[in-house]
């Protein structure tokens, strides 16, 4: 190879693999491996079936408000090698997994529950020894990992997994979701330092627009229990049919069989706006439990409200510096603005300490919002990140006699949290309401919707600035009208224990309020709920030796076990404990329940595979609906950088060639000190400049939708410490058909060639909307970091 050619081969090979850390397509070494998603390339090899699932069907039946899911996945095996399939599939976080039953051919092998690595070395040892065996893991509370195990030609082995969830209605409305599809998650761990419950994400994905490689059906039977008035999907063609007037089916239309790229959606409502309310019991061996369900009064006039103060507390840590923080002060600046005469506010600032824009909360005068909306247009963000202090001093505040209190919290979630505040928000729950917005790109969303299920709330994440007007509508009429205030239940002489919640929240919207648990001794005495509904008391009471307790309510059991997990799941998110973990793991043994520490294992007795291993295949994913080959973003730059050169599958062939390809490496990255910090900032669209058939609003909309997918790309930079801005400007033509025809950087104040050729190849899988004619587009794009 001539020395000139191979620079420049060298060079633009390197510009593509720089996320890969590999050369020239070389098999990633464990140390310089991160853990990212890939595209499916599909295999030359006859014998080998690199789609063992075929089909995934799910029969839901919905008693009341309980739903009991029934899903069955069948593997086949249409090769000529035994394999060992991995399929990765989501759930309902409200999901309780309580049963796994494996078939093959007609022998039935129930699966049982077993600690998480006992589980899997059970499985381990059945692969080994050539015996079939599945395996079914929790690697997210919505995430679950099935393994099936010595697959043998022209087998089929059909795996059952059985669910139960609470379904609770919003404005009278019932919703059962079944999610079909994970998308892909973008990782920067290591490789070999990741925990293996991480790999998961390190998963086939076919291109945009694929179609799933499995079918789908879905049946739902609807025993209402009361006249059902509406039945709608809005997710899929179905099938509906009513057998009586509280009874329907609901079939998946043959034509979404391929469906599985977006989640099944199905919503129903009673006739007259009714929810099913009442009191339910279960009497088991050792424990009984209870369910109770009390509808809140209608809606009440805009006189009969109380008068409300809400509490803003607002992260201006340096995490939310920039695009963060400019999505807080649009969202504050909405909230506030909109606040009635008659309410109060005030604005808690935190970083690594707090501060208080009034010592009592004041009226919500002009000049007051005048006042908070200055204070936090002048935050421009930077320090450490203390909830506890700021939630401590938002909860001390005086509180006027007769207000109904709610504390904002607006943070990307970035924060040093503790235990504490997960106990402070459980403990106030009967003084304060607690709702939390997730701002940002990349929200921590695990501790965001764990500060709403511990305050009984709902989570509200704002990913983009266009974003923040809709979700504050959405917070403002959630909360415009509170249906039930100060709310007390009294059990009397009905003997429970482990109630949860441990105080009932204010009611918000026209949903019952729901409290479980478990009782002993008999079923008698008088429950009574009493509050505030607008400027009237409000009361009900509930015989409860009218209610008789039914084997049919079995699954009261896992619905209080899997709360009980979801509430430990969130205090160990913020910091494992051992006795936390213990009691997870002791929960999942008891009610026979899958949990991030206990797992199903089932294994045939006979051994079947006596040539070897199997080979190992991960099910392919489709894309969700909606989402662009960029989400995949590493897999997408490596395997073009691989496909580049006829050197793909060469390593450097020479001492000179490697010294080449080191001074190659050098100049794309430029200076660098031994230990440079990287950036953890994200880049943000600045100002679009756009002639021809496309509008500035569709150009926008079409970027700011696939921008996270170029976050990666800024941890190639080095942190600057003068925080200034710095800008990298593309110049694009577009064909009428809304592809990208030509695309380079006009400037750039990085001087960081990496980093410039991770944003352009990003930007290469952009689709605009066709505009059709013969004449193309041209754009200028800024893209920002500060």
């Amino acid at each position: 190879m001539k020395p000139i050619f191979a620079r420049v081969t060298l060079l633009i090979l390197i510009s593509f693999i720089f996320l890969n850390g590999s050369a020239f397509g070389q098999p990633e070494t464990s140390e310089d491996r991160t853990l990212s998603p890939y595209f499916f390339v599909k295999s030359d090899d006859p014998d080998l079936d690199l789609l063992p699932l075929k089909s995934t069907s799910v029969r839901a039946n919905i008693s009341g408000v309980i739903a009991d899911v029934l899903v069955t996945q069948v593997y086949q095996n249409e090769g000529k090698r035994p394999i060992e399939a991995i399929y990765i599939f989501p759930a309902s976080t409200r999901a309780a997994v309580y049963a796994m039953r494996m078939t093959i051919g007609e022998r039935v092998i129930i699966a049982k529950i077993a600690k998480r690595e006992d589980a899997r070395r059970e499985y381990e040892d059945a692969k080994q020894a050539g015996k079939s065996a599945s395996l079914l893991e929790q690697q997210r509370p919505n995430v679950f990992q099935m393994n099936v195990a010595n697959i043998m030609p022209s087998d089929a082995i059909k795996v059952e997994l059985s669910y139960t969830e609470l379904l609770v209605p919003t404005d009278a409305i019932y919703e059962f979701v079944y999610p079909t599809v994970v998308g892909p998650r973008y990782s920067n761990q290591n490789a070999g330092e990741a925990n293996p419950s991480e790999h998961w994400v390190e998963n086939p994905y076919f291109h945009q627009g694929e179609p799933p490689a499995n079918l789908l059906d879905i049946a739902v039977t609807l025993h209402a229990g009361l006249p059902i008035q509406e039945v709608r999907c809005s997710s899929h063609k179905v099938n509906v049919n009513f057998e009586a007037p509280d009874l329907s089916n609901i079939k998946l239309d043959p034509s979404e069989q391929h469906g599985g790229n977006r989640d099944f959606i199905l919503k129903y409502r009673l006739a007259g706006g009714h929810i099913q309310t009442g009191l339910l019991l279960f009497q088991g061996e050792s424990e009984n439990f209870f369910l109770l369900m009390l509808q809140p009064p209608k809606k009440v006039h805009e006189a009969q409200i109380p008068p409300r103060e809400y509490i803003f507390v607002v992260d201006v840590s340096g995490s939310m510096h920039g695009f963060p923080l400019d999505i807080s002060k649009k969202l504050l600046r909405d909230l506030i603005s909109n606040l009635r005469p008659t309410d109060t506010f005030n604005v808690v600032l935190f970083a690594g300490g707090s501060s208080v824009m009034s010592e009592s909360s004041l009226p919500a005068t002009p000049d007051h919002i005048q006042q908070a909306i200055n204070i936090i247009e002048r935050q421009r963000g930077g320090g450490g990140t203390e909830l506890v202090p700021a939630l401590e001093r938002a909860l001390a505040l005086p509180k006027a006699e007769g207000y109904s209190r709610t504390i904002i919290i607006a943070t990307d979630g970035y924060v040093t949290v503790e235990e504490k505040v997960f106990d402070l928000i459980r403990n106030n729950l009967g003084n304060a309401n607690v709702f939390a917005f997730g701002i940002g790109s990349s929200v921590n969303r695990h501790l965001i919707e764990g500060l709403a299920r511990v305050g009984m709330g709902e989570p509200f994440v704002i990913a983009k600035p266009q974003e923040a007007s809709e979700k504050a509508k959405k917070f403002r009429q959630l909360v415009h009208s509170p249906l039930l205030t100060g709310m007390k239940v009294d059990f009397g002489g009905f003997e429970v224990y482990e109630v949860e919640p441990p105080q009932v929240p204010d009611l918000f919207a026209d949903r019952p309020a729901i409290v479980f648990g478990k009782w002993h001794g008999h079923p008698q005495g008088l429950i009574r709920l009493h509050g505030t509904s607008g400027d009237q008391l409000f009361k009900v009471t509930l015989d409860v030796s009218k209610v008789k307790p039914l084997s049919s309510n079995s699954a009261l059991r896992y619905l209080w076990a899997r709360h009980r997990i979801a509430l430990l799941s969130d205090y160990n998110s913020l910091g494992p404990k051992d006795e936390r973990v213990k009691e997870v793991t002791n929960l999942g043994l008891t009610y026979n329940l899958l949990t991030a520490y206990t797992s199903f294992v089932a294994v045939d007795s006979r051994v079947r595979n006596t040539d070897g291993r199997p080979v190992t295949i991960k099910q392919p994913l489709p894309l969700p609906e909606g989402v662009s080959d960029l989400a995949v973003g590493r897999g997408q730059y490596v395997q073009k950088a691989r496909a580049m050169s006829p050197m793909a599958s060469l390593g450097p062939s020479s001492a000179a060639d490697k010294a080449e390809l080191r001074v190659a490496e050098k100049s794309f990255e430029g200076p660098k000190a031994a230990n440079e910090e990287r950036a953890t900032v994200h880049l943000r669209l600045g100002k679009i400049e756009v002639t021809g058939g496309i509008t500035e609003e569709s150009a926008r909309r079409t970027i700011e939708k696939h921008l996270t997918a170029l976050n990666p790309c800024s941890s190639l930079l080095p942190v600057q410490a003068n925080g200034a801005k710095r800008e990298l400007v593309f110049s694009l033509l577009i064909g009428p058909d809304g592809k990208i025809k030509k695309l380079h950087v006009t400037q750039s104040s990085f001087n960081n060639k990496r980093f410039e050729a991770c944003v352009l190849e990003g930007l290469k899988g952009l689709a605009f909307p066709a505009f059709g004619g013969d004449k193309g587009a041209r754009m200028v794009l800024t893209f920002i970091l500060a």
